[in-house]
């Protein structure tokens, strides 16, 4: 009997990221849409930013972060539907290596990535929450329908901090400038601004290929 290979979608993000959840419902929706599977990879964005060789987020001017940070978010949030607090997230600058190692520890499982990264997202966007908290991880597990225990009983064990350190090595070699970035057969379109090009992605290749060298 014939394997059958469904369409992928690499998912790079961290579970902090603004524009990952202003676009997690639209990927959710393109990948139901083609069939595809959303490979999930939670990565450490400060080595990742770094690696690009652009200035570090707390360096940037002042113009800068209002625009990318603010004004871009502001209009993306209204324009996708996906509602923010209108400050930057109190907990926003806490270390990555508890929730990303809650959703590769869901992953690791078998279990759906999905809902549990975007009630990680939104919860830290819309309702301020510490991300880093093991109780509110564990309510927003069970409302995605999870059991928190052996998960937070994991996230931060070596197996599962090895996994989020190779998410983290993978982006910096495949080039990822930061969070959300996708690859559709290799092909990267960073931002959640590209996710109609991933859904053209998915129905037709673009001509070309990346990287270009």
């Amino acid at each position: 009997m014939r394997e059958i290979h469904l369409p992928e979608i690499e998912y790079f993000y961290s579970t902090h990221s603004a524009f990952a959840y202003i676009g997690s419902r639209l990927l959710f929706e393109i990948a139901e849409r083609h069939g595809a599977k959303i490979a999930h990879r939670p990565v450490d964005l400060n080595p990742v930013v770094d690696a690009t060789s652009g200035e570090p987020f707390g360096y940037r001017s002042e113009a800068h972060r209002d625009y990318f940070f603010d004004r871009e978010i502001e209009r993306w949030s209204e324009y996708r539907g996906s509602p923010l607090i209108n400050h930057r997230p109190t907990w926003h600058d806490e270390s990555l290596a508890l929730p990303n190692g809650f959703v590769i520890a869901a992953l690791e499982a078998g279990l759906d990535a999905n809902l549990l990264s975007y009630a990680i997202l939104k919860a830290h966007w819309l309702e301020d929450a510490n991300h880093n908290d093991p109780a509110i991880l564990s309510d927003l597990a069970k409302t995605a329908g999870i059991d928190p225990a052996p998960l937070l009983e994991r996230a931060l064990s070596p197996d599962i901090q090895s996994i989020h350190q190779a998410n983290t090595q993978e982006a910096i070699n495949r080039h990822v400038f930061g969070s959300p970035t996708y690859f559709v057969n290799g092909d990267m379109f960073y931002g959640q601004d590209r996710l109609e090009l991933v859904d053209r992605a998915l129905r037709k290749p673009f001509a070309g290929t990346w990287p270009k060298s």
